[in-house]
């Protein structure tokens, strides 16, 4: 594999390897791009079937948040790490301190905050070792149900440029993972009257939307064949592929999750196919929208409001891939990269 080529791909300004192995700390820290303003990106906590995989992963997710913050109007650049390691760890003091004393190293270039496989008590422990680290207990917490809101938002506007209303009452959606983004996305859709089906991994997790919300259980290769009005993968990404797209019977793809697309491909598979596509970063945004308003001082209220913009975002992404002809995916990123480039533009003024 080489490394720099796949760095310099989509420009990457920086990737840090850390190790501890006192306690087996492994991490890759990605900074994407920092035009905008500081790298902010959650810490996934995975175990990856190898070191390639979870570096071209860091690699994917902050640039990814390079795009998501821009689109999102935010002051912000893209960054990630990846722990490599079990998620379920038990006594996970060692790991996190260390990898906040990496966080450190970077002097607030980067500024991390919790993710799939890591919660608002491992960022304490980050935060014994560095400031850089937001999401924290007592401030603004788990970002979920603002994620969770934005994404809502975000179907709605999915809903009123395929079907000419925003209204999901009666709407079929599969909810592709109910952990705690899916959960109460779950929870925003049922409250609509939206039916609902649903899969997990985690039989509890399934069977407590099934309980709450009236969900039917399906599943987890069974969901991608239901017929419905939109599939909401909230869990991991790369669920839209070679094997997916061909039994999709959804009229919209939008959900929580990251990377979606396989490949930039089946963007353009989809929009061939009239599924219309809500770009990833684009919807998921409030989790980051959250953060943010931390790092500013922004009440839970104003952080929701700003996560309900998603609404209008998606609608103008929609108009741009509708009026140039291009996949709604290649339309957001246009949006992104215009905003990074003007802003880009400005001479720094030195005080």
């Amino acid at each position: 594999m080489e490394l720099f080529s796949l760095i310099g791909e989509h420009d990457h300004e920086q990737v840090v390897f850390c190790h501890e192995p006192s306690c087996g700390y492994k991490g890759i820290i990605a900074i994407h791009n920092t035009v905008l303003g500081p790298a902010l990106g959650g810490t996934r906590y995975w175990n990856y079937g190898s070191d390639e995989e979870a570096f071209v992963d860091a690699l994917r997710l902050s640039r990814g948040m390079t795009y998501k913050a821009a689109v999102a109007g935010l002051n912000l650049g893209g960054g990630k790490s990846v722990i490599v390691g079990d998620p379920k760890r038990a006594n996970r003091e060692e790991i996190f301190r260390a990898h906040g004393r990496f966080v450190e190293t970077l002097k607030g270039r980067y500024i991390t905050a919790e993710d799939v496989g890591t919660s608002v008590d491992d960022m304490e422990f980050v935060a014994m070792e560095t400031e850089h680290v937001t999401g924290r207990a007592n401030t603004s917490g788990d970002p979920s149900p603002v994620t969770a809101y934005g994404v809502y938002r975000g179907i709605k506007a999915a809903a009123m440029a395929r079907f000419g209303s925003d209204s999901l009452s009666g709407k079929t959606i599969t909810v592709q993972g109910v952990g705690h983004v899916g959960y109460y996305l779950c929870q925003n859709l049922a409250s609509e009257g939206a039916r609902l089906v649903v899969t997990d991994i985690d039989q509890e997790r399934v069977q407590r939307v099934v309980h709450d919300f009236g969900a039917t259980a399906v599943g987890l290769d069974e969901i991608y064949s239901v017929e419905c009005d939109v599939y909401a993968p909230s869990a991991l990404g790369a669920t839209i592929n070679d094997q997916t797209i061909p039994v999709l019977k959804a009229g919209i793809v939008a959900g929580a999750a990251n990377n979606v697309l396989a490949e930039a491909r089946h963007g353009d598979e989809l929009h061939k196919r009239g599924i219309l596509y809500a770009p990833d970063y684009v919807i998921n945004a409030g989790g980051l929208i959250n953060v943010y308003g931390e790092l500013n001082g922004w009440t839970s209220e104003r952080a929701m409001r700003k996560a309900g913009d998603i609404y209008a975002t998606l609608l103008r992404i929609f108009e741009l891939s509708e009026n140039e002809g291009v996949p709604t995916y290649q339309a957001a990123d246009r949006i992104a990269e215009q905003r990074i480039s003007s802003i880009g533009k400005i001479q720094q003024t030195w005080v």
